[in-house]
């Protein structure tokens, strides 16, 4: 499974993005990352329940039944090159909501790619090796330093069972549209979005998606059975249309892959394209205006918690 090749952009493009860059670089340093819209309670969720919150980005803590899970963790204020004592990249917008002190303990991260904005090693490193990680085909080398010491790698269609103190939950990673690349050679690297399933209490699925463009494998996710709530990314779509869906994209995604709730991530944590702040959250909610009632959360911070069917 090889990774596509990025299109090229058009010079005015490319002058548009290294200005941004340079930007980020020095004059963002100054400003000041606005708080998060809410602070969850992860101590105060129910193992009876299935509740999930927006920590920012691609950042999701999920309570499944008892299992708790968070995808790409990202919870420093700026993501890219770590140097000593500071990093060369973009600066977050928008806090996160829980900072690593104040997170559960974590049975499993999921990875869905290595990206800088979806793997962050700093985030990575706080976490002890009784933490499990499934990630993305060849990639787990980036996490030879870290405490992980239960790592999976799983390349499309494959699949895993973890087992908690709480129960056992089975993670299937399935192909998106997107790539894996960390630098501009490793092409070799995989990238997943992943169906997350617990039998118990008459079965519940949850499809985390990480990044993808517009794509028809969601349609094969039904064969699993009833999807309970999608988590998709919705933002940094222009220019990067043919990496990143845009919200409309995201909405047909999940309806074909027969989700009942969408929860929206991926928008309002760091600059990292040219649509504004938020345009991604506004056009999702009129994509979805006839049924709102399946927007599972708009802002970084709140709590979903997964009615019963």
């Amino acid at each position: 499974m090889q990774a596509p090749e990025q299109p090229p952009l058009r010079s005015s493009r490319v002058r548009r993005w290294l200005g941004h860059l340079f930007r980020e670089w020095t004059v963002e340093s100054w400003r000041p990352i606005a708080p998060a819209h809410a602070k969850p309670e992860p101590a105060k969720w129910s193992d009876a329940q299935v509740t999930l919150a927006w920590l920012g980005h691609a950042t999701v803590l999920i309570n499944l039944f008892g299992v708790t899970i968070l995808t790409d963790p990202v919870l420093f204020p700026r993501i890219g090159i770590r140097l000593p004592g500071f990093t060369i990249g973009p600066k977050r917008l928008t806090a996160p909501a829980l900072t690593i002190g104040e997170l559960p303990k974590i049975d499993l991260i999921l990875l869905s790619h290595a990206h800088f904005d979806h793997l962050d090693l700093r985030t990575l490193h706080c976490f002890d090796e009784k933490t499990r990680v499934i990630t993305a085909r060849a990639t787990s080398d980036l996490l030879k330093r870290t405490r992980f010491r239960d790592i999976d790698e799983l390349d499309w269609g494959e699949g895993k069972s973890v087992k908690s103190s709480a129960r056992e939950i089975e993670i299937t990673a399935f192909p998106v549209k997107h790539w894996g690349a960390r630098t501009r050679r490793d092409t070799h690297r995989g990238y997943n979005g992943y169906l997350i399933e617990c039998r118990a209490r008459g079965s519940r699925r949850i499809i985390f998606a990480g990044d993808t463009a517009m794509t028809d494998s969601f349609a094969e996710l039904r064969r699993h059975g009833p999807i309970d709530l999608a988590i998709m990314s919705i933002g940094a779509y222009n220019p990067w249309i043919r990496s990143h869906c845009t919200p409309e994209q995201a909405v047909e995604m999940a309806n074909t892959a027969g989700a009942r709730f969408i929860m929206p991530v991926h928008h309002q944590t760091f600059r990292l394209s040219f649509e504004p702040f938020r345009e991604p959250i506004e056009r999702f909610e009129t994509a979805l205006s006839k049924t709102p009632e399946r927007i599972a959360l708009w802002e970084i911070g709140e709590t979903f918690v997964l009615p019963r069917r």
